[in-house]
């Protein structure tokens, strides 16, 4: 696949993720852990929205 073929997702994490590459690397660690952590809980909530649609 190549970067022409590749979607881009629309809420902005290529935008983020080319930022942090462009910091320090330890300023990089911080902010993939912090980019980490934020997606774990978008997909905890998704996954606790669906049991609760599910038990309906």
């Amino acid at each position: 696949m190549t970067d022409e073929t590749t979607p881009t997702p629309t809420d902005g994490l290529w935008s983020r993720l080319r930022l942090i590459e462009g910091q320090p690397l330890a300023d990089r660690a911080d902010a993939y852990a912090a980019l980490h952590d934020e997606l774990s809980r978008r997909l905890e909530s998704g996954a606790r929205r669906d049991d609760r649609e599910a038990q309906r």
